[in-house]
């Protein structure tokens, strides 16, 4: 029974880190007109962190933001459940007056999918991140795919929730960081719920949503041709970076100047 579980957790981190290149899907024609339409001076931003993360993943692009006169805020979502993590996203847009960019890093990808039918957003940034479709998960994008170097360093526990070991952190996550942000990294990760990874998107919000996406070219946690795959699939806007997985933190100023394209403020 014990191997069984081994064996289940191991296939969960795999496809939790990967996306599916092969999925086709046929847009039509409101869909494709909404995601080329960028939205004009959008004030308020929502920052999403993924899986192991929290708020502080932002910390260098929050005041490269705040400088242009935008209002941000980075949600600490629980990381207990798909659901969870979007009703946080959802009370935080329901406290903004006006407008709303959303942006998502990683599993925070999937994040705003979920919360981002919301009326008041205006638009969908994807920072390296997972971009799942309607009952698709972060964890069922990975099928077809070889797992990234990241997932041989997902270790579960007993309650199911998933943490990275230091070789993960400095190695595969963070491995273009300075070794004492690598150190905070890894001291400061938040468990993450297998269901969070494993939660099914109800209604993809990038169908009516224009979108942009970051690919990030040293990914070791998600493979970046499959972040490339995920960009076209969504039809979004797209910058590439010679980043590894979190390059809010390693090129901050790249990343605030796709937001502020996003916003209509560029």
């Amino acid at each position: 029974m014990k191997t069984r579980q081994r064996i289940s957790w191991r296939s969960l981190v795999a496809t939790s880190l990967i996306c599916l290149s092969s999925v086709s899907l046929t847009m039509n024609s409101s869909s494709a007109e909404a995601a080329s339409a960028a939205p004009s001076q959008v004030k308020n931003v929502i920052l999403v962190h993924g899986a192991w993360a929290d708020g502080s993943s932002w910390s260098k692009v929050i005041p490269l933001l705040n400088a242009k006169g935008m209002n941000v805020v980075a949600v600490q979502l629980p990381l207990t459940s798909l659901a969870d993590d979007a009703a946080t996203v959802k009370r935080a847009i329901a406290l903004e007056d006006g407008p709303v960019l959303l942006v998502g890093h990683s599993y925070g990808g999937a994040v705003i999918t979920e919360a981002g039918n919301d009326p008041k957003v205006r638009g969908l940034v994807y920072v390296a991140a997972f971009a799942p479709d309607d009952g698709q998960s972060a964890g069922s994008l990975g099928a077809t795919m070889a797992p990234p170097p990241l997932a041989a360093e997902v270790k579960p526990d007993r309650e199911g929730f998933l943490k990275l070991t230091k070789a993960g952190i400095y190695e595969s996550f963070a491995q273009d960081l300075s070794a004492p942000e690598k150190a905070i990294l890894y001291a400061a990760q938040a468990p993450t719920s297998a269901k969070s990874l494993g939660g099914n998107v109800t209604s993809a919000a990038w169908h009516s949503k224009p979108s942009w996406y970051i690919v990030a070219s040293e990914d070791r946690a998600i493979q970046p041709d499959l972040e490339k795959s995920m960009a076209n699939k969504i039809h979004a806007t797209t910058s590439t970076i010679p980043s590894s997985h979190v390059p809010m933190l390693s090129h901050p100023d790249v990343v605030a100047d796709v937001i502020e394209q996003a916003a209509g403020l560029k």
